[in-house]
Order: structure tokens, then C-alpha cells, then sequence
């Protein structure tokens, strides 16, 4: 039983989180690989699942435009497996890098992406192009006012 002075015990897995977190943002590009698969097989599956979902988030911002994110993309592809959630965050950073590196991308994709997707753009893309189509087509009017309003800031006009 804990005292009145140190508080309840930290849970266990927000102990391993933490440690899961701190871990990933620390490995090294050859490591990674087996990192992020030996914390999916922590015996809490939501939890490492929200870790290694955190990391591909600061490991994707990181690798945006660089030249490196197809390869990385591929590699995280195959260590994620079947966990449809990281798929489908791994996919639409893959998209967002495609846009921002000025590769083929569809507009479907990006009317059809999720809400996550569509808000991220609007942060982290510089793409006339796609901010028009988010500001015209945007799922939501948030998407379509913050899209109107990047656009703006760039000087370009949205009708």
C-alpha cells in the first residue's frame, strides 16, 4: 500500500509505455526494424500498438521529404504485419510524403483519407495544390478554413 506522500503506483503498463517511448525515439535507423517488432509483442496489445503508432508519427514528421521515407515506409510495412490501424497511419504519412516530395498522388486519396489525414496535410504540406483541393473538398469545415487559410499565407487565392 502506497503512503498519503509518494501517491498511488504508476500502473505497470504506463510504466512500459514510457520506457517503450523512450526507447524508439532512440534507436537507430538499423534498429528500428526489430525495435518496433519487439515492443508489438508486449503481452498489451493496445498499448504497444499506441506506442509504435507514436513513434511511425515522429519517425514519418522526421523523414517527410527526405529521400529515405520510401524505404522506411516499405520496411515499417512489413514489421507492422496485419494491425489495420498502423496500415492505415503508415499509409497516409506514405501519402503525405508523396505529396510533399512532389511525387504521383491522386486526388481521391486525399478526399477519401481520414479525417487525422486531412487535418495533418493542412499542418504539414505546402502543396498548392492539395491544400486547394482540401479547401474545396475538405471533409470538414475545419479542413476546408485551415486549408483556405494556409493558402492565403502562401499568397495564393481559393475561391
Amino acid at each position: 500500500m502506497s503512503s498519503p506522500t509518494e501517491g498511488p503506483a504508476e500502473p505497470d503498463e504506463h510504466r512500459r509505455y514510457a520506457c517503450h517511448l523512450r526507447a524508439l525515439a532512440a534507436v537507430s535507423a538499423n534498429g528500428e526494424p526489430a525495435l518496433v517488432s519487439e515492443v508489438l509483442q508486449d503481452p498489451d496489445p493496445v498499448m504497444a500498438q499506441a506506442a509504435v503508432a507514436r513513434h511511425i508519427d515522429d519517425r514519418a514528421r522526421l523523414l517527410l521529404t527526405d529521400e529515405r521515407f520510401p524505404g522506411w515506409g516499405h520496411t515499417m510495412t512489413g514489421v507492422i504485419g496485419e494491425r489495420d490501424f498502423l496500415t492505415r497511419r503508415l499509409t497516409e504519412w506514405t501519402l503525405l510524403a508523396a505529396i510533399a516530395q512532389d511525387r504521383p498522388w491522386a486526388p481521391a486519396q486525399v478526399t477519401s483519407a481520414s479525417d487525422w489525414f486531412q487535418r495533418k496535410a493542412v499542418e504539414v504540406l505546402a502543396s498548392p495544390d492539395a491544400l486547394a483541393l482540401l479547401a474545396g473538398q475538405g471533409r470538414t469545415r475545419r479542413v476546408r478554413a485551415a486549408a483556405s487559410q494556409r493558402l492565403r499565407q502562401q499568397g495564393h487565392q481559393h475561391g
